[in-house]
Parts: structure tokens; sequence; C-alpha cells
């Protein structure tokens, strides 16, 4: 089930709920490199799979 949605990309607010942090949180991961994250805007963007990433501490 997770395959479907890999590709998908979230927001910086979808990617907190996710993953049940703050955005203070969030910002601090991407600026600790921990989390992969693209700015687009005034936002960032962050992969599905990234997140999932993320999760399963740092493997693939």
């Amino acid at each position: 089930m997770a395959e479907q949605y890999e590709d998908r990309v979230l927001t910086t607010e979808e990617s907190c709920q996710y993953l049940r942090i703050t955005k203070p949180t969030f910002f601090k991961y991407i600026r600790n490199g921990r989390i992969k994250a693209t700015k687009a805007g005034k936002g960032w963007r962050v992969l599905y799979s990234e997140l999932i990433r993320f999760l399963n501490g740092g493997r693939n």
C-alpha cells in the first residue's frame, strides 16, 4: 500500500501532521539534514518516501 504514496509530494503542514511533530521541529530536522526537503516558494515540499525513510531511522 505504501508504494502508491511513494512519489506523493507533501507540504510542510502535511508532513508535520504525518510525523506528528511541530513545525519548528520539522524545520530543525531539515536544517540538520535528517529530512531531505525542497524549498518551494514560502514553504517546503517533501516526498512521502522521504518521510518513510526518516521514520525507519534513515534506512532505505
